[in-house]
């Protein structure tokens, strides 16, 4: 059996829908996590797999720097990262060993 629907309200199969731009302030999870990823440069060989694996995409490549950069506002402290380099590259520390602590929102949800 098919729906009629009106020609105005109807949604195209396989629409696209636009990915949003930016950080959203308002999504901000860092301070979810008890242990951050630090990452030792000198043995990371660019094979993105932070990248890649992240579910919250807090890793990008710096071109310029070519080194990878890690965003804490929104890292939840998975660690996937860690499980997934390759080079060993990553070591999970306690938030508590970070002078900043992990970052706190003014106002909660």
């Amino acid at each position: 059996m098919r729906i009629k629907v009106r020609k105005e309200i109807e949604v195209p199969m396989g629409a696209v829908i636009p990915a949003p731009v930016g950080e959203n302030p308002g999504m901000i999870t860092g301070n979810w996590r008890t242990f951050r990823p630090v990452i030792d440069h000198e043995k990371c060989n660019l094979c993105l797999n932070c990248f890649l694996f992240c579910p919250e995409g807090t890793w990008h490549l710096d071109e310029a720097e070519e080194q990878m950069i890690w965003n804490a506002d929104y890292c939840k402290g998975c660690l996937i990262c860690v499980a997934e380099c390759p080079t060993g590259a990553f070591t999970a520390v306690n938030e508590l060993e970070f002078p900043d602590g992990v970052v706190r929102l003014d106002k909660p949800f």
